[in-house]
């Protein structure tokens, strides 16, 4: 099958505009994450993102909808995880292992109590982008849209706090309302990027494109545009490498989300070296 045959199919565009806006939301927040050592609260909203889906499940929602239905769980789940790090009573890691395993165990019980692993909960377990419809599309463009503005209105804020939060907050910057925004963004990010990567590996959308830009060490705005770059073609090339040899989207997206990364750390040492 020729490319243009490919791109003529709606749901690959869909999938690859979708994904597309999804990577880039999740990079420039992974970002922040990574540079503020969050880089696992993706990997507990995922777990808090299977509960939510069981639970929406075994109401009975139609899976049209689940996207929707599950954002208000996760985002509850978030300002947990947030409140729980705030107090500084519990480490970022033990709240965040906290809030995860709730959202796994719920999700087992829950999905026992509906009958079982289902297809619909598998494909949200595993992802399958090419099912994109137009509602999460919009969502998607809609979520975008917000993050890059929040992102450009409150980038000095952003900035200051990712790099010393105390000093941020002595220079007046509205630290905690900062983080909620963060936490909240980050959340509904979690839910959309399940439908690209599946619920296992949404982590791998918010930490490796950050990774990778960050190998290049350049200015804090570069590294933005260059984490979604990145993403962004690593959804590009998976879908189409997917479509082409008959895989899981979703894995190969974080295949070549790793391929970019050894590829940038490599050139890296390589230079390095020579000079």
């Amino acid at each position: 099958m020729d490319l243009p045959e490919i791109f003529a199919y709606a749901f690959v565009q869909r999938a690859m505009l979708a994904g597309s806006l999804i990577a880039a939301v999740s990079a420039l927040l992974g970002l922040f994450l990574v540079l503020r050592r969050f880089s696992l609260i993706g990997d507990g909203l995922a777990h808090t993102t299977f509960g939510s889906v069981a639970v929406v499940l075994l109401v009975g929602i139609s899976p049209f909808y689940i996207t929707l239905a599950a954002l208000p769980l996760v985002m509850v789940s978030s300002l947990a995880i947030y409140k729980l790090t705030s107090s500084k009573k519990i480490n970022a890691d033990a709240a965040i292992g906290m809030v995860s395993s709730l959202g796994i165990a719920a999700g087992i019980i829950l999905s026992s109590l509906s009958g079982g692993f289902n297809v619909d909960l598998f494909s949200y377990l595993f992802g399958n982008i090419l099912t994109v419809n137009r509602t999460e599309l919009v969502l998607s463009a809609i979520v975008f849209a917000v993050v890059v503005a929040v992102v450009v209105y409150y980038y000095d804020d952003l900035f200051a706090v990712t790099f010393d939060s105390e000093l941020a907050r002595s220079m007046g910057v509205h630290t905690e309302r900062l983080n909620v925004i963060l936490f909240l963004l980050t959340a509904v990010s979690a839910v959309l990027a399940m439908k690209v990567a599946g619920i296992m590996l949404v982590s791998a959308l918010l930490i490796l494109p950050a990774l990778t830009a960050l190998q290049l060490s350049v200015s804090f705005r570069k590294t933005m545009i260059a984490a979604t770059a990145f993403a962004v073609g690593a959804v590009l090339c998976g879908i189409l490498f997917a479509f082409v040899l008959n895989l899981p989207a979703g894995a190969m997206i974080v295949v070549f989300n790793i391929i970019f990364l050894l590829l940038v750390f490599g050139i890296r040492r390589l230079f390095t070296g020579r000079g």
